[in-house]
């Protein structure tokens, strides 16, 4: 807590120093303003509080409420939806698994925040892709006033020969998986000022690979041939305190081979039987594939969510 200290000076005719009036006012997480004359006080409660000596910051990992008191505060807002399933193997002989895609991510500046409560919402992670279901669960939305972060795509996975098999859309787009397919299918598609799409196939007929999932920050790493994309990179921000990536893309898998997740918390894609890495929780990261030799591993879940506010102190 913080003490400002306040002089207020009675004029009658000549100003006298002997007169004056001293106030010591213990000042509570927030930020002392004078409006019409008037001094008042506003501040916020809610979540994890804690300060990097300019900003208060308040970081949600799970569902909350922020509430303003006092006026109003110009503050920095994060909103980051749970990141989408890894896509995994199992189904069949294709051993193949695409990245899931990044949860949505919304950054606004210097947002005007009045006083009252704010219900807030933090996405779960999508499940990866198991046996009978292949294809990455989406992840969940993060919500914070009018701002919906939007999960993030599945992952595809399971390719019968000659097919390829798309994710989900979502925050950022789940990734393709191919095998033996000749030919180009485009990444899916993410939502537009939240996130990426996720790479896309392209093919001669032979082998088998899956593209990565989508990154907040970047498209998803193209697949060709037996060469698995990354997942797409996320965004770094420093509201936190200090710059952390949010919202990084899952890495996918064939055989034997994978590849790595996205800056953001993305999880790696794994081979050979292992399953796919988690995306990191309270990143919004994607999950990561597995490719499931032997039909004995899934596809890695996505990360949870996260919204955090600051504003100066």
């Amino acid at each position: 807590m913080k003490r400002i200290s306040i002089i207020i000076i009675a004029a009658c005719g000549l100003l006298s120093a002997a007169r004056a009036t001293h106030y010591n006012i213990p000042l509570t997480n927030g930020r002392m303003t004078v409006r019409s004359g008037k001094i008042k006080f506003a501040f916020a409660t809610g979540g994890v509080e804690t300060t990097d000596g300019t900003n208060w910051i308040h970081t949600f990992t799970n569902n909350g409420t922020f509430t303003v008191v006092g006026g109003s505060l110009n503050c920095d807002v994060l909103v980051v939806a749970g990141g989408g399933g890894g896509g995994t193997g199992r189904d069949s002989g294709g051993q193949v698994g695409a990245g899931g895609g990044a949860g949505g991510l919304i950054y606004n500046s210097n947002v005007v925040i009045t006083s009252q409560a704010y219900s807030i919402t933090i996405g779960s992670g999508g499940n990866g892709g198991i046996d009978g279901s292949p294809i990455g669960k989406n992840g969940s939305n993060s919500i914070f006033s009018t701002n919906t972060a939007i999960g993030g795509g599945g992952g595809g996975g399971s390719a019968a020969s000659g097919a390829t098999v798309s994710g989900n859309v979502g925050g950022s787009g789940g990734g393709v998986v191919h095998w033996n397919y000749n030919g180009t299918v485009n990444g899916v598609s993410g939502t537009a000022g939240q996130g990426n799409a996720s790479g896309s196939v392209t093919s001669t007929g032979t082998d088998r690979a899956g593209s990565g999932g989508g990154g907040a920050g970047v498209v998803g790493g193209d697949a060709s041939f037996a060469v698995n994309g990354s997942g797409g990179d996320g965004l770094a921000y420093a509201i936190s305190g200090s710059s952390a990536y949010y919202a990084g893309g899952g890495g996918s898998a064939s055989g034997p081979n994978a590849s790595l997740g996205g800056l953001g918390g993305g999880g790696d894609g794994k081979g050979a039987g292992v399953n796919g890495e988690a995306g990191t929780e309270n990143t919004g990261g994607g999950g990561g594939a597995s490719a499931s030799v032997g039909y004995t591993s899934d596809g890695g879940n996505g990360g949870s969510g996260i919204v955090i506010i600051s504003y100066p102190i």
